[in-house]
């Protein structure tokens, strides 16, 4: 074992390969291939055209294929581990107890149905109980500590100006829509999400014991009430402006300002000790604190009924298991529900994340892969560096600063060194709704005991088994959980066309989110402080604005179109990514080689590597949703995209004038 990971990692660090012809072959899907389309009309389908037309999408998935629907197979393993820990006598208050036991509790449907919506009828009952604003918000402070979000979005996090410390930050929110501008848009398939909404919050009233025609009243004062609210939301893209979404306030001056809300006493009530808050969308509050007057308490007290019973709708019977599924289905084009199994992996992966992460990591992750991904991750600093040298549109002094940034990034992967502790948590076998106040309760307490204190960079914001990387630009960090290092991403047995292409790509991807639109603004430090010149950072919207335009152009479905400005950071990361592995890849001794492999060079394995990382198929409905709310554009566009403003694509599929992906040099944007 050890000589065998000598050898990987010097094989890495030289950029030779000591991997044999046959086990390089498998890596190319040649049968997924369709060769009737032409690289430079359509690489995405170039590449994955069989596969896409033949694969099916299971009736209870949105979707299939890599990237995130890679979680699915993901989640059999999970499924795998629980299955065994659930069935075992754990030691009480062990990682494998909390994990076994709550999924245990959520499989068992029988007692769930049993006890109806009992679990819930005294938050009920305390919404009854409201006479007046002060009651309302004390109740909305304090169901939120157990994670019943309603018209108060609260956190921690780093201050954008000063990312040493955690600060308390205020966000828009209080509509259960995906955002605000499905309250407004009238197309026919926007109507038919906001009818199914409706008709989602009347079923919910009615399953608890109202008649259809009170449940209908009552889901539109609802709809209603979320509908003002989601007037004053900034839109997907207006959020994108870090500092038109900073505000740090003092809590006695927006006490004044919005005297109904009444910070103080909410601040106080959520257990948050602080003179200040960042208010990240002020217009938001202004309209709530207008609203809590202008709107009567008794249609308040119905709109808390309806967000409750959508909080909880999941963890009730099956009756609103049904109705959230109903409505859910109509968002993603999802055509049955998931098994109980699937579901309760999925919730024990959400709410103990870091602790069946404990017993997949153990069982499933290879920790040599941790060590050659770690020379990948240098490799491409490098290969990003020198692009930076060589940058014609920036000056000597940004491209200082834009290195030492860079070299500043902090590389997590695989899993944390330190695991989330869940010492606190009390998990029954027979109380899954009481499971899951207390993890949401938990939950809130560790995010609380952060305010006002430094911020801990050993943390981490996913699960190990979940197939995703990210940028966090408050803490300049890049983590690649375990999940991300497998097949088609990273395989040890793999050339490094392939791996370079996956991996590479997928390194390069978050590297450059540190570059973004969002990120540049960020130093070294995680700060939101300016580090460019005004002559270069004009230099740099200008390019940026000409990907969003370029990405605007293309076409999803029907006359919906990609979002330039609000897939802008990805599409810059996508761009970047490309390239960074490219260069990285050619600093190996098969990337600066032509022998070929399955009849393809290495530059056009390399390629195609990049085209199958993101083959995705997904339903219609989902597609629309996703384009609409998601800051990545569909997968068919992260292929195409990048490749069509690439120079070395062009030479290595021989693209000419006429494919219709082809793009005059001039035409083709280039940011990093």
């Amino acid at each position: 074992m050890k000589k065998s990971l000598y050898l990987c990692l010097t094989a890495a660090l030289l950029g030779i390969s000591t991997y044999s012809d046959a086990q390089k072959k498998s890596f190319v899907d040649v049968a997924g291939i369709d060769p009737s389309i032409k690289p430079g009309d359509n690489f995405f389908r170039y590449v994955n055209g069989r596969w896409y037309d033949t694969v099916k999408i299971a009736s209870d998935q949105s979707g299939v294929g890599s990237y995130s629907f890679m979680n699915i197979p993901q989640k059999k393993l999970l499924q795998n581990i629980l299955d065994s820990v659930s069935k075992s006598k754990n030691t009480m208050g062990s990682v494998e107890q909390k994990v076994g036991d709550f999924y245990a509790a959520g499989i068992d449907m029988a007692t769930i149905n049993k006890r109806g919506y009992e679990p819930v009828k005294p938050t009920l009952a305390r919404i009854n109980a409201i006479t007046s604003v002060p009651s309302l918000l004390q109740f909305v402070a304090t169901e939120y500590k157990s994670g019943n979000r309603s018209i108060i979005a609260f956190g921690i996090s780093p201050d954008d100006k000063n990312s040493k410390i955690n600060i308390a930050h205020v966000y828009q929110g209080g509509i259960g829509l995906p955002d605000r501008d499905y309250y407004f848009k009238t197309d026919s398939p926007t109507l038919k999400i906001q009818q199914a909404y409706k008709q989602y919050i009347s079923t919910l009233f009615q399953l608890t014991g109202s008649s259809a025609a009170v449940a209908a009243k009552d889901a539109a004062i609802v709809y209603d009430i979320q509908k003002q609210l989601a007037a004053s939301h900034k839109t997907n893209i207006e959020r994108r402006d870090v500092h038109a979404n900073y505000h740090k306030l003092a809590i006695v001056s927006i006490n004044k300002t919005q005297p109904n809300i009444g910070w103080v006493t909410l601040l106080a009530n959520l257990g948050a000790v602080t003179d200040s808050v960042d208010m990240a969308q002020p217009a938001y509050y202004d309209k709530l604190n207008t609203i809590l007057k202008s709107v009567s308490i008794a249609d308040w007290k119905t709109y808390l009924k309806a967000g409750t019973l959508e909080n909880y709708a999941e963890t009730l019977g099956t009756p609103f298991i049904d109705a959230s599924f109903q409505f859910s289905s109509v968002l993603s084009g999802q055509a049955t529900q998931k098994s109980r199994r699937q579901i309760m992996t999925e919730n024990v992966d959400s709410y103990l994340g870091q602790a069946l992460g404990q017993l997949y990591v153990k069982r499933y992750f290879n920790e040599d892969a941790k060590k050659r991904v770690l020379v990948l991750v240098n490799n491409l600093q490098k290969s990003f560096e020198n692009r930076i040298n060589h940058l014609d549109w920036m000056s000597d002094s940004t491209k200082l600063k834009a290195k030492e940034k860079l070299y500043a990034i902090t590389k997590k992967l695989g899993y944390p060194d330190k695991w989330k502790n869940y010492d606190r948590v009390q998990i029954a076998r027979t109380k899954y709704f009481e499971d899951v106040l207390s993890l949401n309760q938990n939950s809130y307490q560790v995010e609380l005991a952060k305010l006002n204190k430094p911020v801990d960079r050993t943390e981490w914001f996913t699960t190990p088994s979940t197939v995703t990387a990210y940028y966090n630009p408050s803490q300049n960090e890049v983590v690649f959980p375990a999940g991300i290092l497998q097949y088609p991403y990273f395989d040890f047995s793999a050339d490094d066309a392939i791996n370079y292409g996956g991996i590479g790509m997928v390194i390069g991807h978050e590297m450059t989110h540190a570059f973004d639109d969002q990120g540049a603004q960020y130093d070294k430090d995680g700060n939101v402080k300016n580090w460019w010149t005004k002559e270069d950072y004009q230099k740099f919207k200008v390019k940026t604005n000409q990907l969003a335009d370029l990405y605007s152009s293309f076409t999803v479905l029907d006359t919906v179109h990609v979002k330039g400005h609000l897939t802008l950071g990805e599409n810059t990361a996508d761009n970047g990514g490309v390239a960074i592995a490219y260069d990285a890849f050619k600093m190996t001794e098969q990337g600066k080689g032509n022998e070929k492999i399955d009849g393809f060079t290495p530059d056009q394995r390399f390629f195609i590597s990049i085209a199958r990382i993101w083959r995705v198929k997904t339903r219609d409905a989902f597609l629309r949703t996703y384009v609409n709310t998601n800051p990545h554009s569909p997968a068919m566009w992260r292929v195409n995209g990048p490749l069509m403003n690439f120079e070395p694509f062009y030479r290595a599929f021989n693209i000419q004038p006429g494919d219709k992906n082809y793009k005059a040099e001039d035409q083709r944007v280039k940011v990093w």
